[in-house]
C-alpha cells in the first residue's frame, strides 16, 4: 500500500520534559480531532524525540511551515486544527512570545532558544519519527556506514576520526579515534565494542534523549567503530530507568537487520555485526568503564585498577571499545562530511559541539547543542535567558555531580574540555545547574556530595571512606558547629581521594567542594567564624521573626503555624516563639503584609508581650 503524500505533519515532542508536561494527552487529542474531521490522509502527526526548549513543553511544531507552538493543551487542539490546519492561519497564543519584548516568535528557526545552537549530535531529535528507519534513511542516514564498508579501510576510518579531533563526550574528553586506534592494534581475534548509556547524573538526560529521538545514529557509529577495530559484536549498556530508550533501540535493531543493515555480509561487503541491549540496574559507578564491563559480564558493577586498559583487556578480557553515546552519535557525521569540517567547529583542542542539560535558576530549561568555545554567559543568558524572578545570578555548575561551581567572575569563560578544566570544573557528562543569591554554596555542595558518596561502590578506601568523612565536616558547618580547621581537613582529604581513589568516581567527588571553596571561601567561613549563611538557607543558622512594625495582628500566620508558635491575637502584634519554631517557613509563606522577615546570624528586637498593632516602640 503507497503511504499517502501528507500535506502537512504535525511534531509533538515527547521528550523527557515535554512528556511530563502532558505531551502524551495533547497528541492524543490532535490524532483524535485530525480522524474526526477526516484529515487522517492530509496531516500525519508524528510522535518525536526531544526538540530541547523543555521549558516551553509540550511543544508542537506544523511542518511546512515550521510554526512552533508551546505548552500546547489538549483543549488547545480543536483551535489549532481549525486555525492552522483548515483555515493556514497562525494561533497566536499558542506561539512563543519573548518574556523581555513580549515580541511574539511564530517560526522555529526564528526563536532565540535556537539561534546560537548548532545541533549536530542532535540533528534528527525532534525532527523525525525515531522509530521510523525510513525517516532516518531519508537523512543521510547509513550512508557513513555504506561509504566505510565499500571505500574505506579500517586504519582509513580510524585516521579520519583521528584527524577530525573527536574527543569522547562522556566526560574525559580522550580522543576517540586514538581509542580505537589502540583497540584496532591489540591482539586477539575477538573484540567488543561497548556504548556507555548509563546516564546517571541527577538532572541529565542528554544520551536518554538520543537513544529516545534517533536511536540509529547511536546504532550506525558503533557498526563504524565495529569495523574499523575489528570487532563484530556490541553491547548497548542502557539504564533500566530509560524503557522508552531501550524499546526503541530494540526496534532499531529490528529494523536494520530487517533492511540488511545489521547482520552478516553487510552491503556484500563480508563484514558480520550484531548487537545486543544490556539493561543496566542504576548504579552510578557503572558508568566507569571497567565497571561497566563488569556488569555486562554478570558481575558486581566495581571498576579495577587500570592498566589492563579495556582496549586490551575488556569485556571477557578481549580487547574492548567503550564510548559514550554522544561520541557514537557523531561518528556518522564526520565520516559523511569529512574530518575538516567537524574540525573547523568549536575550538582547535575541543573541536565540535557539546550538548548540555541546562537546568536550574534559568528561565529556559532543556537540552541544549552549542559550538566549543561558546561562552558560559551565552549559554546562560542568551540562550537560557537568564535568572528568572530579578534574582542575580550566582554560580554555575558543569559536569554534574563530580562537576565544579564557577562564579559570575567566570560568565566569560569559553566552554571546553581545558577551559573549563582550568577552572576548577570539568565538561562532564553534560549537566549544566544554574543557581542564584538564594542559593547557599554550602547546602549546594552536601547536595552532591550525598549523592556521590551514596553511589560509592565501597572498594576502595578513599572514596568509601573519604567522601563520607568530607560530607559529615560539611555538615557541621552548615549547623554552625563547624572550624577552621574543618575546612583545611576537607581539603587534606579531597587531595587523598584525588591521588588514591580506584576510579574517577571517587578521584573527582571533591570537585564541587573545591572549587566552591576556591571561589565562594568567604561563605564558607561566614558560617564558621559569624555562625551566619549568607544565603539564609542553613536551618540551623536561620531564624523567623515577625516585623512589629510591620504586622497587622491579622492572625493568618498564626492559624498557618503547624507547631503553633505563634502568640498573638486579633490586631496585637503576633511574637513567633524562638525555642518551638521548626523553620518550616509557613509564617513567611501565608503572610499578606510581607511581615515575616527571614534572618541569620542577626535578631531584631520584638515585644516581650502582646501589645497592640502600631504602638511598638512608642
Amino acid at each position: 500500500m503507497t503511504e499517502p503524500i501528507y500535506r502537512a505533519n504535525v511534531l509533538v515532542c515527547a521528550g523527557t520534559g515535554c512528556a511530563s508536561s502532558g505531551s502524551r494527552s495533547t497528541m492524543a487529542a490532535l490524532e483524535a480531532e485530525v480522524q474526526r474531521r477526516g484529515l487522517q490522509n492530509e496531516v500525519r502527526v508524528v510522535e518525536t524525540g526531544c526538540r530541547g526548549f523543555c521549558a516551553m513543553g509540550p511543544i508542537v511544531i506544523v511542518y511546512p511551515e515550521g510554526i512552533f507552538y508551546c505548552q500546547v493543551k489538549p483543549e488547545d487542539v480543536e483551535e489549532l486544527v481549525e486555525e492552522t490546519l483548515v483555515k493556514g492561519r497562525v494561533v497566536s497564543r499558542l506561539v512563543y512570545e519573548v518574556p523581555d519584548t513580549q515580541q511574539a516568535v511564530p517560526l522555529y528557526e526564528q526563536i532565540p532558544f535556537y539561534s546560537k545552537q548548532q545541533r549536530i549530535t542532535l540533528r534528527n531529535c525532534g525532527v523525525i519519527d525515531p522509530e521510523s528507519i525510513d525517516e532516518y534513511i531519508a537523512r543521510g542516514g547509513y550512508e557513513a556506514l555504506g561509504k566505510v564498508l565499500q571505500e574505506m579501510t579500517p586504519s582509513q576510518v580510524i585516521d579520519e576520526v583521528k584527524a577530525s579531533g573527536l574527543r569522547g563526550r562522556g566526560g574525559a574528553g580522550f580522543l576517540t579515534g586514538l581509542k580505537w586506534q589502540f583497540t584496532a592494534q591489540a591482539a586477539g581475534d575477538i573484540k567488543y565494542v561497548v556504548c556507555n548509556a548509563d546516564e546517571g547524573d541527577p538532572g541529565a538526560f542528554m544520551d536518554r534523549s538520543i537513544l529516545e529521538g534517533d536511536p540509529h545514529s547511536v546504532i550506525e557509529g558503533m557498526m563504524i567503530c565495529g569495523y574499523s577495530v575489528g570487532a563484530h559484536e556490541g553491547y548497548i549498556y542502557c539504564r533500566a530507568e530509560y524503557p522508552l530508550a531501550i524499546k526503541r533501540l530494540h526496534l532499531a535493531i529490528e529494523k536494520a537487520h530487517e533492511y540488511g543493515l545489521m547482520g552478516k555480509d553487510i552491503f556484500g561487503s563480508g563484514f558480520d555485526f550484531e548487537l545486543i541491549v544490556k539493561e543496566g540496574a542504576g548504579a552510578f559507578v557503572c558508568g566507569e568503564e571497567t565497571a561497566l564491563i563488569a556488569s555486562v559480564e554478570g558481575r558486581r558493577g566495581e571498576p579495577r585498577p587500570r592498566p589492563p586498559f579495556p582496549a586490551n583487556q575488556g569485556l571477557w578480557d578481549r580487547p574492548t571499545n567503550v564510548n559514550n553515546v554522544k561520541s557514537y552519535a557523531n561518528v556518522a557525521q564526520i565520516i559523511r562530511n569529512g574530518a575538516e569540517w567537524f574540525s573547523k567547529i568549536g575550538t582547535p583542542k575541543s573541536p565540535g559541539t557539546a550538548i548540555f542539560a541546562l537546568t536550574g535558576k534559568v528561565q529556559n530549561t532543556g537540552l541544549i547543542e552549542v559550538p566549543m568555545g561558546i561562552t558560559l554567559r551565552e549559554i546562560i543568558y542568551d540562550i537560557g535567558g537568564g535568572v528568572p524572578d530579578g534574582k542575580q545570578f550566582k554560580a554555575v555548575q558543569t559536569g554534574g555531580p563530580l562537576g565544579g561551581c564557577l562564579p559570575a567572575s567566570g560568565l566569560d569563560l569559553q566552554v571546553d574540555f581545558d577551559s573549563l578544566r582550568a577552572a576548577g570544573a570539568v565538561m562532564g557528562s553534560g549537566g549544566m545547574i544554574v543557581v542564584d543569591e538564594d542559593t547557599c554554596m554550602v547546602e549546594f555542595c552536601k547536595y552532591f556530595l550525598t549523592f556521590a558518596t551514596a553511589e560509592s561502590c565501597g572498594k576502595c578506601v578513599p572514596c568509601r571512606v573519604g567522601g563520607r568523612r568530607m560530607l559529615e565536616l560539611l555538615t557541621r558547618i552548615s549547623e554552625g558547629q563547624g572550624t577552621m580547621a574543618d575546612i583545611e581537613m576537607i581539603e587534606e582529604i579531597a587531595r587523598g581521594m584525588d591521588s588514591d581513589s580506584l576510579c574517577a568516581l571517587g578521584q573527582l567527588t571533591p570537585g564541587p567542594v573545591l572549587s566552591a571553596l576556591r571561589y565562594f571561601r568567604d561563605e564558607f567561613e561566614a558560617h564558621v567564624l559569624e555562625g551566619r549563611c549568607p544565603a539564609k538557607q542553613c536551618v540551623a543558622l536561620t531564624s523567623f521573626y515577625i516585623d512589629p512594625a510591620a504586622c497587622k495582628g491579622c492572625g493568618i500566620c498564626k492559624r498557618a503555624c503547624p507547631v503553633q508558635v505563634i502568640e498573638g491575637d486579633r490586631r496585637m502584634i503576633h511574637i513567633i516563639n524562638q525555642d518551638g519554631c521548626i523553620k518550616c517557613g509557613t509564617c513567611q509563606e501565608v503572610c499578606p503584609f510581607d511581615s515575616v522577615i527571614k534572618l541569620s546570624g542577626e535578631t531584631i528586637e520584638v515585644p516581650t508581650e502582646l501589645i497592640p498593632v502600631g504602638s511598638f516602640g512608642k
